[in-house]
């Protein structure tokens, strides 16, 4: 039997928690976390507990979770959520869709319309090459975007966006081997899960988050 002290640190193991704590501060409502696990379906990423969902993997990480509690080292079963149903959609015969593609909006503007399918080419080119829109489009492109200037104070705690780390640093302790991480993106193909820049790839989702880092590198704050 594991005997430790009540001021020994321990990474709780909550999906979307994953804080280091003590027995001491171990309190109710100090642990935020995703009470079951996410779906991922057509690009999309979404926790079934809320139904919070995003795109982007990293954002989709930094989704807050949904339950409090108090921080556990016992990794929490998941049950896998049920697959959806796919949603059929009704298909218009030609002589109506001709006759509601007069009538669109979207069309007659010379936009591309998933009820009606595209419109010519010639339409199209028309339609985008008015003067005011030629106009518009060199005033963007001589303009030079703003100039942000951003103040960093160096003792102050940050939390690390690059993929794989997500750790707190100080900027004066910031140097190139500080932060491990994935500088590649995540993969998501036939039910595996993986980092592209170290070809690993596995089948659940708590293996994929345990997967170690490949790239060491600067801590960043912002990405």
């Amino acid at each position: 039997m594991e005997v430790r002290s009540a001021a020994t640190k321990l990474q709780c193991q909550r999906i979307g928690c994953n804080a280091m704590f003590t027995d001491e501060d171990n309190t109710e409502g100090s642990c935020q976390f995703h009470a079951s696990g996410p779906f991922f379906h057509d690009g999309m990423k979404e926790w079934s507990c809320c139904k919070q969902r995003s795109h982007d993997f990293s954002l989709f990480l930094e989704i807050p979770g949904c339950k409090t509690g108090k921080h556990t080292t016992e990794k929490p079963v998941l049950a896998k959520p049920a697959p959806r149903q796919p949603v059929s959609v009704p298909t218009s015969s030609p002589d109506a869709n001709a006759s509601t593609k007069d009538s669109c909006s979207r069309c007659r503007q010379g936009f591309f319309c998933s009820d009606h399918g595209s419109q010519p080419k010639e339409q199209i080119k028309q339609t985008l090459n008015t003067p005011v829109q030629v106009q518009e489009q060199e005033i963007e492109s001589l303009a030079p975007p703003p100039i942000k200037k951003v103040v960093i104070d160096i003792n102050k705690p940050q939390v690390c966006k690059n993929k794989g780390c997500g750790k707190t640093f100080k900027e004066r302790d910031n140097h190139e081997t500080a932060c491990s991480y994935h500088p590649g993106p995540a993969v998501f193909h036939d039910r595996l899960r993986g980092w592209k820049c170290c070809d690993v790839h596995v089948k659940e989702f708590d293996e994929f988050m345990e997967i170690p880092p490949c790239t060491k590198g600067w801590h960043q704050s912002q990405l």
